[in-house]
């Protein structure tokens, strides 16, 4: 029987073994999409303990406490941060199977060097232990970063955002890691909710650039796009329902349906399908060709499907664990708003993302018709997002990357997450990279040269990534 979580966890072959430990291990870490708050960045936050850490920001969390039958007090509410973590340590040990079991018992050996499996017996020894190291310059947000050797991580923000964290971070230079803004416009997209005229205003005051029309709008968040990339923006991100269509009209018909939803809009009209479809499409393709022309990079994800359980959406708010998985129509809208971006004004290096796993092969289909033969992994299959965050979903993205593209151009992992504890996502998912081209390598399926297949796991792990971005 091999030891818990050892050093070779994971790794099941001995090219597997060799890739990791003299390849990818010492690669430095792009995470290119998080939800870190750049505010606590600036200000190197401390944590108090390690709830606060741990547990305070971390929906997947949430989820398995309550699937466990944690009652809410323990989980958001008004619970002591000792109780709070107490509560997650007698879940830990029912989630095998679970990537949260793995997550957990890396973050608990990578930070506090706590190698026992985690339980309720020995929960309040890891309390105290934690607690105390939290002292330790090493817990500040920066002595993480450096610890982690985190190259550069990307926060996600709103275009009427001033940046002025992310001004702070550069002009104080106290972390060697770069922090860069990504671009993220819903809430300007999202003109079917009661939200939107309230974000114009907003975007209105932040720009000095009046919204009242879709022509104000657009040289809004065209006076946004400009003020990210002076504060060193080079990713945009949509997080879209799903893709929106392009209708079959000509350049002057289509920006005058969007320019007409606009309106009906502003002016307190309610909207059908077709006329947010003509908006919604118009403003995406508007932007991806902003982005072509600075080389910015475009993430798009797809599918989630937002606080399906609306009592306690309303009563906890968003991003508190009630969302699900979607399902769609996605090819046709997806090949239409990609070649329209293409046709209008260039498409931008572009990354595709789906929360229902059956999209990877229509995604990866979609994404190599639009390879332009000079951007190596120009359109990227996206890592495992969100719910495909395991180790079963990204073998099947690696394979199916592998299969129908240049698996060493893919630009390999993201936490996507709110926590500093999350980097050790980054180790797993590069064992599970150099367990499966071990494997192919060991079973005579690939050129086994050592030396050939290490540099594609430093690549994959770290490097293009690193091309990719700057």
């Amino acid at each position: 029987m091999k030891k818990f979580i050892d050093k070779d966890f994971l790794l099941l072959n001995e090219t597997a073994k060799r890739l990791y430990h003299e390849a990818a291990a010492a690669e430095p870490i792009f995470d290119y999409h998080s939800h870190l708050i750049p505010e606590e960045i600036a200000q190197n936050r401390r944590f108090d303990n390690l709830a606060e850490l741990w547990l305070s920001a971390d929906h997947y969390k949430w989820r398995a406490m309550r699937a466990n039958g944690v009652p809410e007090d323990y989980i958001t509410g008004g619970a002591s941060p000792e109780e709070k973590f107490l509560a997650w340590a007698r879940t830990v040990p029912l989630l095998i199977g679970n990537p949260l079991y793995h997550w957990t018992h890396l973050e608990l050996q990578r930070y506090f060097d706590f190698y026992e499996p985690l339980n309720e017996d020995n929960a309040k020894e890891l309390w105290k232990h934690a607690n105390d190291k939290l002292s330790n310059d090493d817990f500040s947000v920066y002595g993480i970063f450096k610890k982690f050797n985190i190259y550069a991580v990307g926060t996600t923000d709103d275009p009427a955002d001033s940046l002025q964290y992310h001004i702070q971070i550069a002009n104080e230079k106290k972390t060697q890691t770069k922090v860069i803004p990504s671009f993220r416009p819903d809430a300007a997209l999202e003109i079917e909710k009661q939200t939107w005229h309230t974000y114009l205003a907003q975007l209105e005051k932040s720009m000095e650039v009046s919204t009242g029309s879709l022509d104000g709008l657009l040289d809004a968040l065209l006076a946004a796009v400009n003020h990210f990339d002076i504060n060193g923006c080079r990713i945009a991100d949509f997080g879209l329902s799903h893709p929106p269509l392009v209708p079959a009209k000509t350049e002057k018909e289509w920006r005058q349906a969007a320019a007409a939803a606009f309106s009906k809009r502003f002016n307190g009209g309610e909207l059908s399908a077709d006329e947010e479809e003509n908006y919604k499409s118009f403003i995406v393709v508007f932007l991806a060709n902003e982005f072509y022309k600075r080389g910015w990079a475009m993430q798009l994800h797809f599918f989630p499907l937002r606080a399906v359980n609306t009592r306690q959406s309303a009563a906890l708010g968003p991003n508190t664990g009630f969302d699900a998985i979607a399902d769609g129509d996605m090819c046709i809208p997806l090949a239409r708003l990609l070649d329209a971006i293409e046709i209008r004004g260039g498409l931008p290096k572009t990354i595709l993302y789906s929360l229902h796993p059956k999209d990877f092969y229509p995604l990866a289909a979609i994404g190599g018709s639009f390879q332009d033969g000079r951007t190596p992994g120009k359109v990227q299959l996206g890592s495992a997002w969100w719910f495909l965050d395991n180790k079963d979903q990204m073998e099947a993205q690696l394979r199916v990357y592998a299969n129908m593209g240049v698996l060493p151009r893919f630009i390999g992992m993201l936490t996507d997450s709110r926590s500093f504890l999350s980097f050790p996502r980054h180790e797993y998912f590069r064992r599970i990279l150099c367990n499966l081209i071990g494997k192919w390598a060991e079973d005579g399926e690939i050129d086994p040269n050592i030396e050939t297949l290490s540099d594609f796991v430093r690549n994959i792990s770290f490097r293009n990534a690193e091309k990719y971005f700057t």
